[in-house]
């Protein structure tokens, strides 16, 4: 990742997606529906390695 992209995470629950600023303001690190589980997004680029 770059150094200005911020690490998205989305809400197992509701799918709701937060960086990880956005969640670094609250006390308590919740989503909007209540729920407190979530998953780090994957970048939409895909690696390609060339095979030795």
């Amino acid at each position: 990742m770059g150094e200005g992209q911020d690490v998205v995470y989305e809400c197992i629950r509701c799918g709701t997606k937060m960086t990880k600023s956005e969640l670094e303001r609250y006390i308590d690190v919740k989503c909007i529906c209540g729920y407190r589980v979530f998953r780090k997004v994957r970048p939409d680029i895909v690696k390609q390695i060339a095979a030795v």
